[in-house]
């Protein structure tokens, strides 16, 4: 998912935004769904994307405090959810030299 945002310590990343890349793998019990057919039975991947778009919106300095903050939500959202890892990548970070990205990874 790629989102543009305002995360980052230096006031600048906060004015200017930056672009983000967010990869999210969520794991649950998918034996209904897959029998049933029906979208009922799985973990909407439209619904994921929404929670993660929400805490993507809300500022935070470090790129480890959204994350905890989009499991936190999807665990919430998702009773059904077993593990979920989301690796948050800020793009062309502001670090004084040619960077492509930095990345975090949160899991639980």
């Amino acid at each position: 998912m790629e989102f543009f945002a305002y995360h980052g310590c230096f006031e600048a990343e906060q004015v200017a935004g930056n672009k983000f890349i967010v990869n999210a793998c969520l794991h649950y019990d998918c034996a209904l769904a897959a029998q049933s057919d029906q979208i009922g039975d799985a973990l909407s991947y439209q619904t994921a994307y929404e929670v993660i778009a929400r805490e993507m919106m809300v500022r935070s300095h470090l790129l480890e405090h959204v994350g905890h903050r989009i499991l936190d939500a999807l665990y919430a959202a998702f009773p059904q959810l077993q593990y979920a890892r989301i690796k948050i990548s800020k793009m062309n970070p502001p670090l004084g030299g040619q960077i492509k990205c930095t990345s975090v990874t949160l899991e639980k």
